[in-house]
């Protein structure tokens, strides 16, 4: 009875830490301990066709990939000339950085523009200058080794890379994964040119891959904020200049690369809103506490 007197006659127990009680510091009543039990508290369910949209950024580059070992292959086996895909290069630059300047949202004086095409020259000539030296980088080392060191570097790249365009805010952004993923696909180009028999060839997959790897990374993020209708026709010129590119070397990796893309695209997302009925995140008193300043 005296116990029974004690209990009944202890303070009732509140949630604060200024008042002293007679209860132990982890102590919660067992009537409200999962009173306050919450279940995926701040969880927005994902649907189907914006999560399509979201994977194009990752379509996309796996696409741009295949283009670049696609071209590869063409110009190891001569299907394609050097000349051409350095014209098809210069091309590209000049359309792209027409679309950078309309779209730019800042009015950039003529000086910039011109510092640009400088630079764009300075690169140029660069790359011209050294590419006998990235055809013999190789030479004494195995093709094998070179197929698997590219192979990982891709990989690498894959993983790495920022494939969220923007912030909250709409503006641009780089991280320390960006750069780790374009250092390793630019070493992975590097590697593959080497194993090309002549210098201008190696020059026109380096400065094609400067391109893919470098420039169109950050006209990617433009594209995106402009329009998704344009945003998912990239990702479909894309996609079937892959496929175009790489059944004129194998139909075989073709189908293969058809069914990666497809993968990716439209069955990864069937299985992340299939797999989103199984989230069980739990919240509860046991939680550390979120201090409320006012």
């Amino acid at each position: 009875m005296s116990e029974i007197a004690g209990q009944t006659s202890q303070p009732q127990w509140s949630k604060v830490l200024w008042k002293s009680q007679p209860y132990p510091d982890d102590y919660v009543p067992s009537e409200i301990f999962l009173a306050s039990l919450q279940r995926n508290a701040n969880f927005k369910p994902y649907t189907y066709w914006p999560l399509v949209t979201l994977s194009c950024s990752i379509t996309q580059h796996i696409s741009v990939i295949f283009i670049f070992l696609a071209v590869f292959g063409l110009l190891d086996t001569q299907l394609l000339d050097s000349r051409t895909l350095i014209c098809i290069s210069v091309a590209c630059f000049v359309v792209g950085y027409a679309l950078w300047t309309i779209l730019d949202n800042t009015s950039q004086p003529i000086g910039n523009h011109v510092k640009a095409i400088k630079s764009s020259i300075m690169i140029f000539l660069f790359l011209i200058s050294l590419s006998p030296v990235l055809r013999t980088l190789s030479a004494a080392t195995s093709s094998d080794s070179i197929w698997a060191l590219a192979a990982v570097l891709f990989l690498l790249n894959t993983l790495l890379s920022d494939y969220t365009a923007t912030n909250v805010t709409g503006e641009l952004r780089g991280r320390l994964t960006s750069v780790l993923a374009m250092n390793a696909a630019i070493s992975a180009s590097v590697v593959l040119a080497s194993r090309l028999d002549s210098d201008i060839s190696v020059f026109a997959l380096t400065l094609f891959a400067v391109e893919v790897f470098i420039l169109y990374p950050m006209l990617k993020p433009r594209v995106q904020e402009l329009s998704e209708p344009l945003w998912m026709l990239t990702t479909v010129v894309l996609s079937t200049l892959a496929l175009y590119f790489l059944s004129q070397l194998s139909r075989m990796v073709a189908v293969l690369c058809f069914a990666t893309l497809t993968f990716i695209t439209f069955v990864a997302p069937v299985l992340l809103v299939w797999a989103q009925k199984y989230k069980n995140n739990i919240k509860g008193p046991w939680d550390v506490a979120t201090p409320k300043v006012r």
